[in-house]
């Protein structure tokens, strides 16, 4: 297992944020070909954990929004593909929830793909999650 250090990184590069969106899967479904998008994002979020190598290479992010009393919205969960299957993802939502408070709630919409993860890592899920589309 790689030797890797977490940290909360608020300023964290819009960049280095792409960079590792496109080595996960998540790409897919965020605007990074839009980098201001991407820097508002960042810059409006209340806890970013990274997951960083001995050698300072970005391979795991968790950007989340929070009231830091009641609810905690983990809007990113990232981990490089060559890097996945080692915890990475567990550890950076516990961090996240730990920076957030323990005493609110954790919330996340799975990726299609990371469906069967998170009752892998003792995630309880929930039947009813409304949204609605950005119009704009």
């Amino acid at each position: 297992m790689t030797q890797l250090t977490y940290a909360n990184e608020p300023d964290l590069a819009a960049e280095e944020f792409i960079d590792v969106l496109k080595r996960s899967t998540l790409a897919q479904r965020r605007p990074i070909e839009q980098p201001d998008i991407i820097q508002g994002m960042l810059s409006e979020a209340d806890v970013i954990i990274t997951a960083r190598t001995q050698d300072g290479q970005l391979v795991g992010i968790s950007r989340a929004l929070s009231d830091f009393h009641f609810c905690t919205y983990l809007s990113d969960l990232a981990v490089d593909e060559a890097f996945q299957k080692q915890g990475i993802g567990k550890v950076l939502i516990q961090k996240t929830h730990e920076a957030a408070g323990l005493k609110t709630t954790l919330i996340l919409l799975a990726a299609p793909k990371a469906k069967s993860y998170y009752p892998h890592i003792g995630m309880t899920p929930h039947d009813s999650c409304w949204i609605t589309k950005p119009t704009g």
